[in-house]
């Protein structure tokens, strides 16, 4: 059994410029959203390991009018975040989804300006000051962001896993060809159902042994 007390769900960027109709990036991912019901899978996944004791984190991206942060010449993803004018603080495209609003005893991460949701953010501190040993992945975008920060969690020794129809790119083969060859090399693939059925014991989780009961 995958202990709860020892786990965190760390949902990513789950914001109304990814999430909602009228968001600046929401035609780019709509439909591999669609194709995975990942809005809905990941809304049920918070719920249930919320209910279950596991810590819930939400990693959101934000940045000042005029994208200070990102100095004068942002190029690669960055610049098309700019270009969009997307995630702008105090923006409606800023805010959590209405299916992912954080809850009370729900964390927050501060201080996400790039892609790696631990680098320049307090993420690490607070998984360290409260024992997690086991992180789940969920979020935008399948080969960015998500994959970025579970390269990182890797590194740093944690028991990774990507929730695979909790996340979403902008495009069908961009998203399977990060789940079929990166994810594996860095992380437990498996979809939200699998990892809810570690949680609550009913999927053997013999073949791993830190962070789990017995």
């Amino acid at each position: 059994m995958l202990d709860p007390k020892k786990t965190a769900v760390v949902m990513i960027e789950f914001q109304n410029d990814f999430t909602t109709e009228g968001g600046s990036l929401h035609g780019a991912v709509k439909g591999v959203m669609e194709s995975t019901n990942m809005l809905q899978n990941a809304q049920e996944t918070v719920a249930r390991a919320r209910e279950l004791g596991a810590t819930i984190i939400h990693a959101p991206i934000t940045f000042a009018e005029g994208y200070p942060e990102l100095g004068e010449h942002p190029y690669g993803i960055l610049k098309g975040v700019v270009d969009t004018n997307s995630f702008r603080k105090g923006t409606w495209g800023a805010d959590f989804a209405d299916e992912m609003k954080p809850e009370e005893g729900d964390l927050i991460v501060e201080g996400k300006r790039g892609l790696c949701a631990f680098n320049s953010t307090n993420l690490d501190f607070i998984l360290r000051g409260r024992g997690v040993q086991n992180v789940a992945l969920g979020g935008f975008l399948t080969n960015c962001c998500v994959e970025s920060s579970m390269r990182t969690a890797y590194e740093k020794g944690f028991n990774v896993f990507t929730l695979t129809d909790c996340v979403a790119a902008t495009s069908e083969e961009e998203h399977r060809v990060a789940i079929e060859k990166d994810y594996p090399m860095f992380s437990r693939p498996v979809d939200h159902s699998e990892f809810l059925g570690y949680l609550t014991g009913e999927v053997e989780t013999a073949e791993v042994s830190r962070g789990y009961t017995d």
